[in-house]
């Protein structure tokens, strides 16, 4: 009777772990550094490996543990990038029982006792083996007290020490640490060498899998060597003989990529009845609603890359067929549709992740996606009304027209025309008369319409000034330097006092402001106004007007600013002018 127990099964992570750097997969820079760095025998005190999970930095550490203390078959060698597997110590660190190579988990010892055993241990050399080798997994774990406390050591180590590091939370590690270590770091693995390295697993293993269902699985792994493997483990148990891709789809809760696609086209050429019976079908097939929401995410990001970049088209976990619907789409949707579809997908999977009943809020998600796709284009809508016909004016007419100037209505140039009172009205007062006829006409030569007054105070900037006077002055008799307005309705008290104290400091003359009863001009606000109300009714007379407000009946004009508007506003808004200054260099 045979008494040996039978070897323990393996996972194919750990069974088919890099012994060598030679079997190291994506990392080329590194083990070309390394390499150069034991030929010429500078190899560092401290290493630090970062990378995203399972792309080999515990394996690059024990590796390069394996390379410093590696002896060869006849004992003689020295360290080496390239160790044998066969002396003692690299069969001992392969196996995780060497007592020179100490690993420690960081997650779970975090504190500063559990570094004072290492500074305490590093002064006594190595038992058998040419380095004592400490690995420190997931290392941004330690407290800020360990850190501090393994500062001097890994700054300073003994020779006969080696520290190498391993974390995925590079920032997290302090700076004083990395400044004490090389760093490397390892990369994604890419699509290419991830199929070949599960090629080479399957065919070790004598396990029929498609290329397919490879493809699935590199796509699912993001990059990492171990996610993919314990997949491709997973899926060998899976198809019993012979795995699939729709197998593995099933296994990963994928939805099928081409049903993806079908309902990806119904939602872009806006056929919601499709769409809905397409995703209703997929549901019944056992489809989880969030993954085609996220499958039609990555589809729309895939297309609008093509777009942009078209050789991203021939990427190696896309099955053919896609690729070629992938280039279709890519030629036939506009960049508008994709990143507005982008838009939409990222909010519908929040709503979605957070609704009571996910299939419900996935099905109104493919509903306002199908309602948009079909939306015209800004350029498609304008050139839509330029070519629609306007509908017959209203019977009443002369919406545009405007009265003449001279009874307070608006000018043909678009703007509020104030009425200017004739010089040498009747009602001004004896002394308003006699401090007229003492003000330097040359002073007063540039206000000759009460326009400019306004203009005066505007420019000055006084707002509570202007406001007054456009609101409560109804102006009945104006000459340069002499001011009649009677007060409307809620005007205050003192303006012909202030306006007259401001405008004799703005202009070094002195100005005569009264008041005068009976006059019903309308004020420059109730002008404006009425000048609005003529603008906005010529506006509502225009054909595109016409034919936008037929087509959005909801659309109202909410303003309108004439020449004369915006030239006010940026002289207003601009800065004072500045007297020339004297230029001692200019010839006199």
């Amino acid at each position: 009777m045979n008494d040996t127990p039978e070897k323990a099964y393996q996972v194919f992570a750990r069974k088919y772990r890099p012994e060598t750097f030679t079997d190291l997969v994506g990392q080329e820079a590194m083990v070309r550094t390394l390499k150069n760095a034991f030929e010429a025998d500078r190899i560092a005190q401290a290493f630090i490996m970062t990378g995203i999970r399972g792309v080999g930095k515990t394996t690059t550490a024990r590796i390069i543990a394996k390379g410093m203390n590696c002896v060869g078959e006849d004992g003689k060698g020295g360290p080496t990038i390239a160790p044998c597997g066969k002396c003692e110590p690299c069969q001992a660190i392969a196996e995780g029982r060497h007592v020179d190579v100490m690993e420690m988990d960081a997650a779970s010892r975090t504190g500063v006792g559990d570094i004072r055993e290492i500074i305490e241990s590093v002064h006594y050399r190595a038992a058998s083996a040419r380095y004592k080798i400490y690995i420190i997994d997931e290392v941004h774990m330690l407290s800020t007290s360990a850190f501090n406390a393994l500062l001097k050591t890994l700054e300073e180590p003994p020779e006969h020490v080696k520290f190498i590091f391993a974390t995925t939370e590079i920032r997290k590690v302090p700076v004083t640490v990395l400044s004490r270590c090389q760093r490397f770091d390892l990369r994604r693995i890419e699509p290419e060498d991830m199929i070949a390295l599960l090629r080479k697993i399957a065919d070790a293993e004598k396990a029929s899998i498609s290329d397919d269902a490879l493809a699935l699985i590199t796509r699912a792994a993001e990059g990492s060597a171990r996610d993919a493997q314990s997949l491709l483990d997973q899926a060998v148990s899976h198809g019993a003989g012979g795995t699939t891709a729709d197998q593995v789809r099933a296994m990963l809760g994928l939805a099928d990529r081409g049903r993806v696609l079908d309902l990806f086209d119904m939602i872009m050429k806006g056929d919601a009845a499709g769409a809905l019976s397409e995703l209703s079908s997929q549901y019944a097939d056992g489809a989880d609603p969030m993954a085609v929401l996220r499958d039609l995410a990555e589809i729309t990001h895939w297309i609008s890359v093509i777009k942009i970049t078209p050789e991203a088209v021939d990427d190696p976990t896309v099955a053919p067929d896609e690729r070629t619907r992938g280039q279709v789409f890519g030629q036939g949707l506009p960049m508008r549709a994709l990143t507005r579809m982008w838009q939409m997908l990222l909010t519908s999977l929040e709503e979605v992740a957070s609704a009571p009943n996910t299939m419900m809020a996935a099905e109104m998600a493919v509903i306002r996606l199908t309602h948009v796709a079909d939306l015209p284009t800004p350029e498609e809508l304008v050139r839509k009304l330029k070519d629609t016909s306007p509908p017959p004016p209203a019977p009443s007419g002369g919406g545009g027209s405007r009265a003449p100037d001279g009874d307070g209505t608006p000018a043909a140039g678009g703007g509020p025309s104030l009425r200017s009172a004739p010089a040498g009205s009747n009602g001004g007062s004896p002394t308003a008369s006699a401090a007229l006829a003492q003000a330097p006409d040359s002073a007063l030569a540039r206000f000759a319409r009460f326009e400019d007054v306004i203009t005066l105070i505007r420019t000055n900037r006084d707002v509570k000034l202007l406001v007054e006077v456009e609101t409560g002055l109804r102006l009945s008799s104006y000459q340069p330097g002499r001011i009649e307005f009677t007060p409307a309705g809620g005007a205050p008290q003192d303006l012909a006092t202030r306006l007259a104290s401001r405008l004799q400091g703005w202009t070094g003359v002195r100005w005569g402001v009264t008041l005068v009863n009976g006059c019903e001009e309308a004020t420059i606000a109730e002008i404006r106004d009425s000048a609005k109300l003529a603008l906005k009714k010529e506006a509502m007379a225009h054909p595109l007007v016409q034919a936008t407000i037929a087509a959005f009946p909801s659309a109202s004009i909410t303003e309108i600013l004439t020449q004369e508007d915006r030239e006010t506003q940026a002289a207003a808004d601009a800065l004072p002018e500045v007297e020339d200054e004297w230029d001692p260099f200019e010839e006199t």
